[in-house]
């Protein structure tokens, strides 16, 4: 009701939701900003009576303002349009550690290493500027151009750089685990996930791909039809994938429509407790129909479908508008009753009460029961994916001054810096399994940590081998090239 409201009282929308009756809210907003005693900011009081009628639907529905819209779209679209290049900023300075092959800071002339001193007439070496600050300042429409002023060596360069669209994958990797078992991690569902997915499964299959474990952990969901597509690879027939249905949306039912790409080979898919909205739909869907082993944790619990409604002064409101039902008839939805701050905390609370560590803590509470489409297995709605296997969560974790000192920057400036200076020699491998084999970690390296890490006042002489374990992964070699006394 309330985010109805919320559309009809803007002007820019026409139909059966616009009223020529101006509301409450905005009759209210109208005489505060004309009598006060004292200047008052309307748009900030605008923005918390909006928050609060929100407040009062569902956890997912919510108001996007004009400042953040264009980046959640970015994140849906799968791609923005920008200069194509990953920085990180090391002592008041930006350092590029990445130009994308082909983009248009490539195109300029950019390269891995060099140091942005100015964008455009903005000097921005030494001037303590965040990430976001560099961000808004390269960004901009496709065609247009951006000046950059940049340090490489001793020498500085200047040159302009053509903004233009820069993809962000859905795949984060895809590979094969053995001769015919391969793997395919995806991140989101964004309007180029079911493209990615596709092209990554069949170069899998060219190279001999008969068993596909599919990892949507922590992935939260975005477009249902890039679900819906994805699951189609998998089933045969015009076998449901899933419906929706609302008190003001009719049953709609999404079916198979094409021949599969992988409809009968042995299917795993991985969750945990982030997998969420279009990764459920996906789990719940191939779960329903026997057609995959569900591996990993209870899934969230989002079983809610949102539509984007643009409002006139450039912001959105994302409102629910419908629940989604797996094949079998399950909302996978979780209680919000109680309100979002008990919503929220629910995830939190699966540590403590232990469900992430025993398979019998990992259920749902008051869960209804249904039985598989084919095989009559049981499964459960109201909260979640439940596995058909459970693994724990991994409790072995690093000791947490060395997991803050790898996640500082000081650690991140440290590689960047033995990089830089290393270039040449590491350049030469080609993949990062060749470096991996290849590459022969130099004790002195391993003194610099030392020397490095005890200036954040953390004593890496005194880690201890459960420590050394969980640094082999972000050490340059993982494996042949550890020192001695790492093993």
């Amino acid at each position: 009701y309330f985010g109805f409201r919320l559309r009809e009282t803007t002007p820019s929308v026409s139909g059966f939701l616009k009223r020529d009756k101006r509301s409450s809210l905005q009759e209210i907003m109208d005489v505060v900003k004309t009598n006060y005693v004292d200047t008052v900011r309307t748009d900030s009081m605008q923005y918390d009576a909006i928050q609060e009628m929100i407040n009062h639907l569902d956890p997912h529905s919510i108001y996007i303002p004009s400042s953040n819209l264009q980046q959640v779209n970015e994140d849906i679209a799968g791609n923005f349009e920008g200069i194509g290049i990953e920085f990180n900023i090391f002592f008041d300075t930006i350092h590029v550690l990445y130009v994308l092959p082909g983009g248009p800071s490539d195109k300029a002339g950019l390269q891995v290493g060099d140091r942005i001193l100015r964008i455009d007439s903005t000097a921005v070496a030494g001037r303590n500027m965040v990430g976001d600050q560099v961000r808004k300042m390269v960004r901009g429409e496709g065609g247009t151009s951006v000046k950059v002023q940049v340090l490489r060596g001793s020498n500085k360069q200047e040159m302009t750089i053509t903004r233009g669209r820069i993809p962000v994958p859905a795949v984060d990797a895809a590979y094969l685990l053995a001769d015919s078992v391969g793997y395919i991690k995806l991140n989101k569902f964004s309007e180029s996930s079911y493209r990615e997915f596709m092209q990554s499964l069949e170069a899998l299959q060219k190279k001999g791909l008969k068993k596909l474990v599919f990892d949507l952990r922590d992935n939260g969901g975005g477009l249902l039809d890039q679900a819906v597509n994805i699951v189609d690879e998998f089933l045969d027939g015009d076998r449901l994938i899933v419906y929706t249905e609302g008190t003001h949306s009719k049953r709609r039912d999404y079916k198979c429509r094409r021949n599969g790409l992988f409809e009968t080979g042995e299917l795993v898919i991985l969750i945990n407790e982030m997998s969420a909205s279009a990764s459920e739909v996906v789990a719940g869907a191939l779960q329903d129909w026997d057609r995959a082993k569900i591996i990993g944790r209870r899934s969230f619990g989002k079983g809610l479908v949102q539509e984007q409604f643009p409002l006139s002064d450039g912001s959105a409101l994302r409102l629910t508008i419908a629940r989604y039902y797996t094949p079998a008839g399950r909302s996978i939805q979780r209680p919000y009753e109680n309100g979002r701050k008990e919503y929220i905390e629910e995830i939190w609370e699966r540590y403590s009460n232990g469900e992430m560590l025993n398979a019998d803590s990992n259920k749902i509470a008051n869960g209804k029961t249904y039985k598989t489409i084919v095989k009559k297995r049981p499964v459960y709605g109201g909260g979640g994916i439940m596995p058909d296997l459970f693994v724990a969560i991994d409790t072995s974790h690093i000791a947490g001054n060395v997991a803050d000192f790898l996640y500082d920057i000081q650690f991140s400036s440290f590689v960047y810096n033995y990089y830089m200076q290393n270039r040449q020699q590491i350049d030469q491998f080609t993949s990062p399994e060749a470096f991996r084999k290849g590459f022969k970690t130099p004790t002195q390296l391993w003194k610099d940590l030392v020397i490095e890490a005890a200036k954040d006042t953390l004593d890496l002489n005194k880690a201890t081998a459960h420590d050394f374990n969980a640094l082999r992964p972000v050490w340059p070699a993982i494996s042949g090239g550890i020192p001695d006394f790492m093993r």
